[in-house]
């Protein structure tokens, strides 16, 4: 079965989404780290206990890797914008075997003492445009949200569309939070985040 993991905010330079994320929300966000296999980086924000928001773009500092990199980060362009949600799974090739054909192949990474495999696409688009979560299994223990300052921000609502919405709510049919929805629509993400100043939606 899934569960939310976190949220991913990419952008064309981590210095433009982290001052976009932190003028939506209200709130500060905390470090984060890189990424080599990917040649990426990020930064997090806490959104409770077991879930977090993180703002994610390529890496100048590292070399661009042979293969596409995660979340279609190799084709983005425009502002900083919620382009990707991410789903835990306990056993990740039994997960895969119930997902779309596209979702990924897993990938072993590692940053400090958090060890993970996540699922990557070969073009690193995610099924129904890339609308279909990532899947990742963390190893251990380890896990970045409840080491992160806790400022009172939830997740209340996740809103998906999708030209197809009947069969990508069929194939999330392993997960059940009532936080997410899908409807028909052109392909876009909302979440909805209850702060200590009121409600904020990133899309």
């Amino acid at each position: 079965m899934l569960a939310l993991d976190h949220l991913a905010i990419c952008c064309t330079t981590l210095q433009d989404g982290v001052a976009a994320t932190e003028a939506a929300l209200g709130l500060p966000m905390a470090p984060g780290g890189q990424h080599p296999h990917m040649a990426t980086h990020n930064r997090l924000l806490s959104l409770g206990p077991d879930l977090y928001l993180e703002v994610i773009a390529a890496d100048p500092a590292q070399p661009r890797p042979a293969w596409p990199r995660w979340f279609d980060l190799d084709r983005f362009s425009g502002p900083p914008r919620l382009t990707n949600w991410i789903c835990r799974t306990d056993d990740l090739d039994a997960e895969l075997s119930h997902a779309p054909i596209g979702t990924g192949t897993p990938v072993a990474l590692q940053r400090g003492d958090y060890r993970w495999r996540m699922a990557v696409p070969a073009n690193g688009i995610l099924p129904f445009d890339n609308r279909f979560p990532a899947l990742i299994q963390w190893d251990g223990t380890a896990h970045p949200a409840p080491r992160l300052p806790d400022h009172g921000a939830r997740l209340t609502a996740l809103h998906i569309t999708h030209p197809d919405a009947d069969a990508l709510r069929a194939a999330l049919s392993r997960l059940t939070d009532p936080r997410v929805t899908v409807a028909q629509g052109a392909p876009a993400l909302r979440a909805t985040i209850a702060t200590p100043q009121g409600d904020r939606v990133l899309s």
